[in-house]
This record gives C-alpha cells, structure tokens and sequence, in this order.
C-alpha cells in the first residue's frame, strides 16, 4: 500500500483484544523484531571474518607445511599419518570431512568462526535480515503490479497523449493536437489552457528541442498540478476515528468501505461498520458480507433512521474501545435536495454523539463520469463538508483528466484525492500519487 495512512503517534502497546475483530488484527511492525539492517551486517561481519581467517591459515600450510612433508620418507610419513588419525578411525580412501585437510587431517588451528560464533545468537539475527529481503522482493512486484493496473485503466487517453510524442517534431501542430488530446480527456477546457500556456512557457525558458523533451516537461506540469491533491489520512487523529463515507448511485461506496476495512486492520486498527444506507434492500446485507470477510462488526437496523444506526454506531465504538468506525449512507443524486438534506441531519448526530465527529469525510466518486465529477464534488461539499474523495472504477474507460480539471478548479480551496481504484481486487484500491498518476497518463 503506498502511504495513503499516516500516523501522528506511535501504535499503542499490544494487549489482550477484548472483541473477536480486535482479536484479528495484525501486530504492528514494532513487534516484528530486530531489523534487517542488524541481521544483515552481523552475518555479514562474521562471514567476512570467517573467510579472511580461512585464506590466512591455508596460505600458512601451503608454504610450510606442504614443503616440509615433501621431505619426508616414506616410514617417516607413515608414522606421521598413524599419529594424526582420528581415535576409532577406519576409513581408509574417505574423503576429507568439514574442517580436515585433505589427508584426512583435523588443521591446527580452528576456524576463528569456530572458536568465537556464537551460532545461535548469529542465526537468529540472520533470520530477520533474510525476512526482510524478502518482503521487500514481495513489495517491489506487487506496486509494479499496481502500477500495470493503473496504466491499464488509463490507456485509453495515454494512447491519445503518449502517441503524440512518437517521430514528431515541436511545431505548432504538435500543440494543437496535445489540446486536442487534453480536452478528449475530460480535462476540459479552462484546465487544458492552464496546462499548454505552462508548457510553452517551459519550452521556451528551458529550451526543449526535443519531443521527448516536451513529454517529460508535460508530465512534471500534470504531476505539479495534481500534487496538492495527495493527502493521507491521519488514522491516529482521534479515538475512535469517525469515517461518513458520501456519493452518488453506484459509485461504490460500500465496497470501498470494506477495502479500507482490509486496509485499516492492516495498520492495526479495530473497525466498526454502520450500514446506514437502509434505503437499498440490498445494502445492509453487502456491508454485512464485507464485515464477514474482514471479520468485522456491522451496526445495521432494517428500516430504521440512516442517523439512529450512525447513533449507535459511534456510541458502540467508544464503548468497546473500536479505533475506527466508518460510516455507509444511501446514494443518492445532488439534485435530490430532501436526501441532501438527510445526509446533513446524518453529519450532525454523529456529531452529537462524539464532539468533533465525524473526523472524515469521503465521497465516493466515479471515475467515468467525466466533467459531471465536478458538479458532484461541489454539491456534496457544500451540504456536508468534505474533506477527502475516493475515485473508483479507474479500469475501463475512464479518462483520467477529470483529476486534472480538479486540480485546477478548485486550487483556492483544493480536496485531496486519498484513494484510487482500479478494480475489484481488496488491493486494488491504493493511495494516490500525483508522479504516479501523471506517468500512467504520459508514459
């Protein structure tokens, strides 16, 4: 997961789980042992020592020993072999074992490793270096994994961007076709002017003669521009933690909960889950299945008020000590102004049950939707206030330039984008990175 939660304070200390989904939460990284770094260069040190020693003791025997045998007769020699056999040794032709010379036997001196490691203690330092690279071999796959996902959903305007850059020159054609692209991408038209008057600009002042010189300066603009969007969340903010999680029909909202469920119980943090959405017959029993993958608990009523479950919900989380309890309400459009007005009366019980409640609060936006992405960022913040989106569905025909149009709209006051989605996967749902995104769109 690429940090898309962050931590003001360390995890506190590990006790007993008083619940069964507290009880399935993985230990934070502080118990997971000495370091890499220790393991490595321990066991490297004492290779390294071993191997010096053993160059040193065999260039000893090669220039005395050997020489001084060579003169030796033939009864001379035999004595000598009787003497150095091993007590009970009958095994004449075996070949040598660990630690014998090749004539069967033991070296006079012993291996400085022999001596002086102390094996257990060297081994059991090891044992975390070899753990550690091979998480990192793990990671290193799975983010490039991610990063193919992401390219993927986003092929169809990096086809139109990228293939501008291919045997072309830097003409005034060329920028009439980046425009062109741009606007084809959603990105609309005030933000496709921002983002050719910056790149001329930047061809001009750096002096770029190149296409992929104009690329990379076109990529750094995007990335620029999507940067104040990144922002993780800060999942130690309060306890419990109160997520409302908002958005339109369809947008996802209940599977990107039971994501970020995964997500959070991978940090550590106990969850708590409201199904406030009891105007979809289906809703309560999706959130529920998702409580049952994650192991979770799920506050649900039949029918009952969207605010009473979200009532309950947070009193429950502060008496059974949940770290985060997040929030599911109905879909619904921003031109229904009687359910707007329902999810205000939501926000403000919350808000009576915890001072400051709640902590967060996402809208679930799809990303196929085009320029209308925008409209419905400004009609759910104006009626709840929001202070994060999560962008879904970014595996098929979405445009990506949406994000863009974002960016640039509302630079005064900007939203910062803490999630993207780019399929159903538990993984698929990831932190969004301004660099990130603008190579999948330009690379």
């Amino acid at each position: 997961m690429f940090g898309f939660l962050r931590r003001k304070k360390p995890a506190p200390a590990a006790e007993v789980p008083e619940t069964a989904a507290e009880a399935l939460v993985p230990a934070s990284e502080a118990e997971q042992g000495p370091s890499a770094e220790d393991g490595a260069g321990s066991a490297t040190e004492t290779a390294a020592a071993s191997a010096g020693h053993v160059a040193s003791r065999d260039g000893d025997r090669v220039a005395g020993s050997v020489d001084d045998r060579a003169a030796e007769s033939d009864d001379e020699r035999a004595v000598r072999a009787d003497d150095e056999r091993p007590v009970g040794s009958d095994d004449g032709g075996r070949l040598p074992g660990a630690g014998e010379d090749a004539d069967g036997s033991a070296p006079a001196t012993p291996l400085v490793a022999d001596l002086h490691r102390d094996p257990p203690a060297d081994e059991a330092a090891a044992v975390p270096a070899e753990e550690a690279a091979a998480a990192l071999a793990g990671q290193q796959p799975q983010r490039a994994s991610w990063m193919a996902r992401l390219r993927q959903g986003l092929s169809k305007t990096r086809g139109n961007l990228a293939g501008l850059f291919v045997g072309t020159k830097i003409d005034e054609e060329l920028f009439e076709e980046l425009e062109t692209a741009l606007l084809l991408s959603d990105a609309g038209v005030e933000t496709s002017n921002h983002l050719m008057q910056s790149l001329r600009e930047r061809i001009r002042r750096e002096r770029i003669e190149t296409a992929e010189g104009v690329r990379t300066a076109l990529r750094s603009i995007v990335a620029d521009l999507l940067r104040p969007l990144e922002r993780p969340i800060d999942i130690d903010a309060a306890e419990p933690l109160v997520i409302m999680i908002a958005g339109v029909n369809g947008a996802g909202k209940t599977t990107s909960i039971g994501k970020l469920a995964r997500h959070l119980q991978r940090e550590g943090k106990s969850v708590l889950l409201a199904a406030g959405d009891t105007f979809r017959a289906a809703a309560r029993e999706q959130l529920t299945e998702w409580g049952a993958r994650n192991n979770v608990q799920v506050i649900a009523q039949q029918g009952g008020d969207p605010a009473a479950v979200a009532f309950d919900a947070v009193n429950a989380a502060r008496a059974r000590g949940i770290d985060v309890v997040m929030v599911d309400t109905a879909g619904r459009l921003p031109t229904q102004l009687h359910l707007m007005d329902e999810l205000k009366k939501i926000r403000r019980v919350i808000g009576k049950a915890m001072d400051g409640a709640p902590h967060e609060t996402l809208i679930v936006l799809d990303g196929n939707t085009g320029q209308n992405m925008l409209a419905q960022v400004r009609a759910f913040d104006d009626a709840i206030g929001a202070t994060g989106l999560i962008v879904t569905k970014l595996d098929g025909t979405a445009k990506g330039g949406t994000l863009a149009a974002l960016a640039w709209t509302r630079r005064e006051r900007p939203i910062p984008v803490c999630f993207i989605g780019v399929g159903e996967g538990i993984d698929d749902l990831q932190g969004f990175s301004a660099d990130e995104f603008a190579s999948a769109l330009l690379d």
